[in-house]
């Protein structure tokens, strides 16, 4: 289809990128030589860069780690579009290394869970067809984007309740790639800048609305908004992006 990449040009995107689908993710499928699971929010991030991942502490897979003290394990996520889009895969993450247990704790319900960290041996970040290898190190000293654990409400509250701003928004896209759109939804938020989805008859493309100068914090989003829409008020047309 006629998507346009969605993946940022700075040398350290991957690694950002790829940080900021874990920190945003509710939920990732763990792989070991014994077993596949689903876990849901059973994961996070540590203070340096490590995937914690919590187990019931009366699980087989929470046996196994205890017994083995280090178990090759691959762990999958795939980020998903929060918005109706046509295609909502935006990209997919690929982690592998040793799951190592950490310390056993109680939940908040005082049943007993084992803590392990993801040793991380290799991590790949796959979006359009383009793979991108991300080593550990990058990986640890990456910081999530401002906006990730925050995008996907971000997106669908504009979907939902402002689609004249994304209709004034749209304005500010070449008129050479809105000719045929039949529908436009915001389909990536993030420190650069605003994402849309110009949805055809029979293809799709992405277009991004930079923001200038990218974003530091949440709270300095509704002023980056505003510019855009000032500029498609005046029908000026800052950078935007596309294939």
């Amino acid at each position: 289809m006629g998507g346009g990449r969605l993946s940022n040009t700075r040398p350290d995107a991957p690694a950002q990128r790829l940080h900021s689908i874990i920190a945003a993710a509710s939920s990732l499928a763990l792989r070991t030589p014994g077993s596949r699971a689903h876990l849901i929010g059973r994961h996070a991030l540590d203070g340096n860069g490590r995937i914690r991942i919590d187990l019931p502490a009366d699980s087989e897979l929470a046996g196994e780690v205890t017994r083995q003290r280090e178990l090759v394990a691959i762990i999958e996520v795939t980020d998903l579009a929060p918005t109706p889009v046509r295609d909502r895969v935006r990209a997919h993450a690929s982690l592998s290394g040793w799951l190592t247990p950490a310390a056993v704790h109680q939940n908040g319900n005082g049943e007993p869970e084992l803590s392990t960290v993801l040793d991380l041996a290799a991590a790949e970040l796959t979006v359009d067809g383009t793979v991108s290898s991300v080593e550990p190190d990058e990986f640890a000293a990456a910081e999530p984007d401002p906006l990730a654990t925050e995008e996907a409400e971000l997106l669908c509250h504009l979907d939902h309740h402002h689609p004249r701003t994304v209709a004034q928004l749209t304005r500010l896209v070449d008129p050479r790639h809105r000719y045929g759109v039949r529908r436009v939804l915001p389909v990536r938020l993030d420190q650069h800048g605003l994402v849309l989805r110009l949805e055809r008859a029979r293809n799709h493309r992405d277009v991004r609305l930079d923001f200038t100068p990218a974003l530091r914090n949440p709270d300095e989003l509704g002023a980056r908004i505003a510019v855009l829409l000032d500029a498609a008020a005046c029908h000026r047309r800052p950078r935007t992006r596309s294939r």
